[in-house]
């Protein structure tokens, strides 16, 4: 069967792959790609994919939410994209009374269509290579950290003149391991409201054990339509916002398809690491993925435990749940995947091959010869880093980790506001407030605290057994001086002592805040704890984990210029 799978990517590091599969720029189309595409059947050509003189396929493809994929399929801003991008707004707006999640929903006119407060769509309006400008003033010399600080201002500078008296939004973004740099200039917008979506058992089908795995049966898709002000342009909800006319849209057609029909799927799909030696690939599948997987499960245990008993937890936990699922599935496929590849023996003969290939010239010996010594060094030391950083964020960023620490941290704006002056602004503390007590109701519409009370305790003890001693938070001292190391005792004090794994008494300490209040939230058990993990992670973890990456960020130049040259 003759057929191209071709994506087009927009706003992730990409590495170059010029075959019949692989990520393609849209920028670069007409220079690389438009041919072979056109000779395997393409008709339209690359200004119909990418232009920013006419309207084109990019204006009628988006960024759904944080990452997702979307596209618009009417004139007036109907848009599809998977059940499970949408499924964290499908949940928002489930109760045991009306559980859409379950039975689906769909909106029978626009005005039963409904609201999504902080879920945007972002439309491409143009890219451009901005590489000289990025590495104006960078000197193969200079030590990364002053590369760094003079990329960072260079970008600083293109982002500013790129949106400077718009309302457009722009991203520069390395591509090819630092070697070239892009600028996408986006549109946002603000008003996208839930059209339709079938039941769990169509748009879920197969669940966490079909999960990253093809073929997949199931109806993986959700309808949403993006509102706009009478000019068209962005604005946020409101119920006299228009539907969106959209330059470009895709009609949807009933005539199937017949084996060897061009096939094209254009979208933002991740990152690549295609190039990573066989040390990352170790590092991955022998430590990092085993302990994340490991804790996911504990995770995913205890909510199952009380989703299966209880139909309103099962609502409040199920886009997190599948939050942890999704990559808990995907670190056991590239696990085995990669096993069945014999990627790590693979990798290690690439880069013997790659050891020959310098050593019949000087100059190569020279320059790259030390590659694979300076790599496998490097790796010795990032794997406990990077096992400890992940563990780490899986406790108290991540979805599934201890909850009740994310509600510690969203007192920080308003303690940072009281502790850098003693007589704050009343109008920044008010705003602060308002923000604080809108987070705070959120988050307890969705929270159950038998299921955070358990993860706590297995969590904490997990990441005790996996990560070296030295990066423990100061909190363990405490666990092992106070509780004899026993964490559910510890687990069982903090959550009867804590004021904050409570609604009701979170926002009491927002309305009564004063100077004395700061101590009050420092001395509460859900901020030390919290506090405590932040500081071993600001302190020792981030600090090596980032010296380390800024080492390996120094590399990849030298490895991509060579794999390339030696592909040739």
């Amino acid at each position: 069967m003759k057929k191209l799978i071709l994506v087009l990517i927009f706003l992730q590091l990409v590495s170059a792959s010029f075959a019949k599969e692989g990520m393609w720029i849209p920028l670069l189309l007409e220079k690389y790609n438009i041919e072979e595409m056109q000779e395997m059947g393409f008709k339209l050509t690359a200004e119909d994919i990418y232009s920013i003189n006419q309207a084109s396929m990019k204006d009628a493809v988006m960024i759904f939410g944080g990452g997702c994929t979307a596209e618009l399929i009417s004139d007036e801003g109907l848009i599809i994209t998977n059940h499970h991008c949408g499924y964290s707004a499908i949940q928002s707006h489930s109760t045991v009374e009306n559980d859409y999640l379950t039975n689906g929903f769909w909106a029978m006119s626009k005005e039963e269509e409904l609201p999504n407060p902080d879920l945007t769509v972002t439309f491409l309006k143009y890219m451009k290579d901005v590489t000289d400008s990025v590495l104006k003033g960078v000197e193969e010399t200079m030590t990364m950290k002053k590369r760094e600080e003079i990329i960072e201002k260079n970008i600083k500078e293109i982002k500013e003149k790129a949106t400077k008296d718009t309302h457009y939004t722009a991203i520069v973004k390395p591509f090819f391991h630092g070697n070239q740099y892009f600028l996408f200039v986006n549109e946002v917008y603000k008003d996208v409201r839930l059209v339709g979506a079938p039941p769990s058992a169509i748009g879920k089908f197969g669940g966490d054990t079909d999960n990253w795995m093809w073929p997949r049966h199931t109806g993986d898709f959700s309808l949403f339509r993006i509102y706009a002000d009478e000019n068209n342009e962005p604005a946020e909800y409101s119920p006299g916002n228009k539907p969106f006319k959209p330059k470009k849209h895709f009609p949807v057609s009933l005539k199937g398809i017949d084996e060897g029909d061009f096939t094209m799927v254009f979208g933002y799909p991740g990152s690549t690491d295609q190039y990573v030696p066989s040390y990352h690939i170790r590092m991955l599948t022998e430590e990092v993925y085993p302990a994340l997987i490991d804790m996911r499960t504990q995770k995913l245990n205890v909510m199952n435990k009380y989703m299966n008993a209880d139909p309103a937890v099962r609502i409040q936990y199920a886009a997190k749940k599948a939050g942890v699922s999704n990559s808990w599935k995907r670190w056991r496929g590239e696990i085995r995947g990669l096993k069945i590849l014999n990627a790590v023996q693979r990798k290690e003969e690439y880069q013997s091959d790659f050891q020959a290939w310098t050593a019949k010239n000087d100059e190569r010996s020279q320059r790259y010869g030390s590659l694979p010594e300076e790599y496998e060094k490097l790796y010795q030391q990032l794997g406990e880093v990077r096992l400890a950083r992940d563990l780490l964020l899986e406790i108290i960023s991540r979805s599934g980790g201890i909850e009740v620490s994310r509600v510690a941290a969203m007192f920080r704006p308003l303690i940072a506001a009281y502790e850098k002056n003693e007589t704050p602004e009343q109008e920044e503390i008010d705003k602060i407030k308002e923000k604080l007590k809108k987070d705070i109701k959120e988050f307890f519409k969705d929270y159950h605290q038998p299921v955070d009370h358990e993860i706590t305790e297995d969590i904490l003890s997990l990441y005790a057994a996996k990560v070296d001693s030295e990066y423990l938070p100061a909190i363990y001292n405490h666990i092992e001086k106070k509780y004899n190391g026993r964490f559910e005792d510890y687990t069982d004090r903090l959550f009867r002592k804590t004021r904050l794994a409570d609604k009701s008494s979170a926002l009491e300490l927002v309305d009564d805040f004063s100077e004395r209040t700061v101590k009050k939230i420092k001395k509460d058990p859900a901020w030390e704890l919290y506090d405590s993990f932040r500081n071993v992670y600001q302190d020792k973890i981030y600090p090596l984990y980032r010296s380390l990456s800024l080492t390996n960020v120094s590399l990849r130049p030298r490895t991509y210029c060579n794999l390339r040259a030696n592909s040739l």
